[in-house]
């Protein structure tokens, strides 16, 4: 039985409640927040850093943690525009969505192997391949902002509908990318709610010694959850590239600690084995709506970095302190026990 005390022991809860009283904050000064245009707006930026994000959690949830995402993502992003500008491509934008999803799952492949197989930190390991892409981007590809294929061009156009601030007007539409959130959003939660596979990673988060005790293939799990990080960020990079009709290899390079942040402030266990999608998103959307909302109630966005930086300290200390606490009531109850035998 679920109990308020439960519930409230939780993080989602209370990222909810400030994610309202941040909102009614920002509306009572500016009188702008709950605006169809501004709503669309924050929706529109949620995209990115929510796809970021969902691999970021598994792989946290796990027991790892991953930084070169966004390495992943602007490299197979970048090498799948050129290729396809170069070859004078004009079809079908899903093309480009297999390529570079495919050169992700490619580029996850190889550090998930050194973590899976040689069981190499997961920071440590993630650290050097992030920087290693990133070089092969500038330094073999001679990465610069360029142009994108038409198909992206017109992917970029699709959009779900408009909304207007009548007062100010300003317009706003919601691009169709937002659906690509919600399709692997709802993939994410039926292979960690519901398959063994999903039961897995949580396995290994809480204890891999006894995750392959109990069965489960720990070296099988974590290439597949590297793989498949890989594989999203590859996706996440022309979803990006086509909502701003132009590549930027730089465009999400350092958006890896905001997305870390998002995670652990949404209950994410730094030390895995405990984390859900909905504390996920909850937590990208309280970040995502400070980094494009304080300046509505004139507080410099620089600050949105200071916030990420306290968050993470922040949900660290309160993870430690939740592993310490439960440590403790296990030794005080196998005291009892023993004493009242």
């Amino acid at each position: 039985m679920i109990t308020a005390r439960r519930i409230l022991a939780r993080s989602e809860p209370w990222v909810l409640a400030a994610i309202v009283m941040l909102s009614l904050l920002i509306q009572a000064r500016s009188g702008q927040f709950f605006t169809g245009n501004n709503l669309v707006d924050l929706a529109r930026a949620l995209i990115v850093p929510g796809l970021l994000s969902i691999g970021c959690m598994m792989v946290i949830v796990s027991g790892g943690i991953d930084v070169s995402f966004t390495a992943i993502a602007s490299l197979a992003m970048y090498v799948t525009d050129k290729i396809l500008l170069q070859s004078g491509y004009s079809g079908n934008v899903l093309l480009a969505y297999a390529m570079s999803g495919g050169f992700g799952l490619l580029l996850g492949a190889l550090y998930g192997f050194l973590i899976a197989f040689l069981r190499l930190p997961t920071l440590v390991v993630t650290l050097g391949t992030g920087s290693l892409y990133t070089g092969l981007m500038y330094g073999a590809f001679a990465a610069s902002a360029s142009d994108v294929p038409p198909s992206m061009i017109a992917h970029g156009k699709e959009i779900l509908f408009t909304a207007t601030n009548a007062k100010l007007g300003l317009t706003s539409e919601m691009p169709s990318q937002i659906l690509i959130l919600v399709g692997m959003l709802a993939l994410a939660f039926l292979l960690l709610r519901y398959t063994m596979l999903g039961r897995g990673i949580y396995a290994i988060g809480g204890d891999e010694a006894a995750a392959e005790r109990a069965g489960f293939n720990v070296r099988l799990i974590k290439m597949f959850l590297y793989c498949f990080v890989g594989a999203l960020a590859g996706i996440t990079g022309i979803s990006r590239i086509s909502m701003m009709a132009y590549a930027d290899p730089s465009t999400m390079l350092g958006m890896e600690l905001t997305v870390i942040a998002a995670v652990v402030l949404g209950g994410t266990r730094v030390t895995g084995g405990l984390g859900t999608l909905t504390g996920t998103i909850l937590g990208i959307a309280l970040m995502t709506i400070l980094a494009n909302s304080l300046i509505l109630i004139g507080i410099p966005t620089y600050w949105s970095r200071a916030f990420t930086g306290a968050v993470i300290i922040i949900g660290t200390g309160v993870t430690a302190r939740q592993i310490a606490s439960a440590t403790g009531r296990r030794r005080e109850l196998k005291k009892t026990k023993g004493g009242g035998a």
